[in-house]
């Protein structure tokens, strides 16, 4: 039986290694929503998120108070609006948008996702409303968080949807232009999306989620940080040991907030998500970690190497604390959210390719990083074909959160504030993949799909 004293010994980590809660997240169906007048759906949407999730910022501030835990947000992630809006007879979506954010702002929440669609396989009329429906949307919200899944392992890469996320990109981009392109913050394009991720921005409520669940984020690079630096010089098994111990008791303490939140809400305990997310503040950053296991700096060779083995152990101490881990556990690495990452890009170590390869061990992919303003709409379709090309031969969960700055160049830095923090500028290949990404289509599932 999980009790207060399963967290109490990590009082010295959230008092000076930063640990925290990173997000409880409320996960919503919105299935009963479903009207063709969208304007009724709209309200609908609007009425069962502001019941369903009322006391949810209550009671995440109780717990905090109770068991002295820092919960640093609050958040929903609802069905994919693409799906929910299917029958509604109009063609802009941000209707519901706004009705999302309004909704998230009267429940007091850090931000709202799901103004998502699945289109792995394919599009349906109501998918590409709610895709084109995304730039005018996040421009005009504050809270909306959306997602485009664009491949599986299952259906391949669905290179059509690439292409239309770099434009749709570069539009989100433009319209939040005095803000450094923010939109593009809140909008993220995945290969094999999980349907229980409670990080935004990619989090939704998936198809296979019950009416409502409780999903919790846990976060520790500082921890793992303090922790490694006890074995200084010791072999890579006791590194790894190391890590795993310390995963396991972040984890515990997520478990224990899960199961309160889950009782005091009345609604099922979904997963604890153990994701090294870091932040901007010095002393939480995943880079940091890296350097720590013996390399000079983040993004020199080994680097990879180091990520590899340290996601592996954060997963392996996880599902030793809890039932049902889940989410995307493991390692972030998003560059303007980690103050060590910032420090490699801008030291040169660092770059976009190196980045790249990172993602292959990493938790998830392409993370928070800006790019010049007048990057084409090709190459950044381009981008997220490698990326999506990683996860489905990989069978893992990979993404592209990607910025282009508008006015930016390469060198020069936007400054994005809060968690978000602020990102060098980097710089992409000028060589065209225009011809690439015409050819429209689909790449098919690579062979191991066939696994029935």
């Amino acid at each position: 039986m999980l009790n207060i004293s399963d967290i109490m010994q990590t009082v010295s980590m959230i008092d000076h290694q930063h640990l925290d809660i990173r997000t409880i997240t409320l996960g919503i169906s919105l299935y009963d929503c479903a009207h063709s007048d969208i304007k009724t759906c709209a309200r609908k949407i609007y009425d069962k998120i502001c019941m369903k999730a009322e006391h949810l910022v209550e009671v995440g501030n109780e717990i905090e108070r109770e068991y002295g835990i820092p919960i640093i947000n609050k958040r929903i992630s609802v069905t994919p609006i693409a799906n929910i809006a299917a029958s509604c007879e109009s063609e802009d979506y941000s209707v519901i948008g706004h009705a999302l954010d309004d909704s998230a702002k009267t429940c007091g929440v850090n931000f709202i996702g799901g103004f998502s669609s699945m289109v792995q396989k394919g599009f349906t009329n109501s998918d590409l409303r709610l895709i084109n429906s995304i730039p005018e949307t996040l421009s005009s919200t504050e809270l909306v968080c959306s997602s485009v899944n664009v491949a599986t392992t299952r259906a391949g890469i669905n290179m059509d949807a690439v292409a239309i996320m770099g434009r749709i990109i570069k539009r989100t981009s433009e319209l939040t232009a005095k803000n450094d392109g923010i939109g593009c913050a809140k909008l993220v394009v995945f290969a094999n999306a999980v349907e229980d991720n409670p990080f935004m921005a990619g989090a939704f409520h998936g198809e296979g989620e019950s009416e409502c669940v409780i999903n919790v984020g846990v976060s520790g690079p500082g921890v793992v940080y303090r922790a490694l630096k006890d074995v200084k010089g010791e072999s890579f098994d006791v590194l790894a040991e190391t890590i795993k111990r310390t995963a396991f008791r972040i984890t515990r303490m997520g478990q224990v907030v899960a199961h309160a939140a889950s009782e005091r809400l009345n609604v099922p305990f979904g997963i604890v998500d153990l994701s090294l997310a870091p932040t901007p503040a010095q002393g939480d950053s995943v880079a940091r970690i890296l350097e720590e296991m013996g390399l000079e700096v983040c993004g020199t060779h080994g680097t990879t190497a180091a990520l590899a083995l340290l996601n592996d152990a954060v997963k392996k101490g996880g599902v030793m604390a809890s039932g049902h881990v889940g989410g995307l556990s493991g390692a972030f690495i998003p560059v303007s959210e980690d103050e060590g990452m910032v420090a490699a890009v801008n030291e040169g170590s660092l770059t976009l390719d190196k980045l790249e390869a990172m993602t292959c061990v990493c938790s998830v992919g392409l993370d928070m990083i800006a790019i010049p303003g007048d990057t084409s709409a090709d190459t950044i379709s381009a981008i997220i074909a490698d990326e999506a090309a990683i996860g489905v031969i990989n069978s893992k969960t990979t993404a592209v959160r990607i910025i282009p700055a508008p006015g930016k160049k390469a060198g020069d830095t936007v400054e994005f504030g809060g968690l978000l923090g602020s990102a060098p500028v980097m710089n992409v290949k000028s060589e065209s993949a225009h011809e690439f990404i015409a050819r429209g289509g689909r790449i098919p599932a690579p062979i191991h799909s066939l696994r029935n």
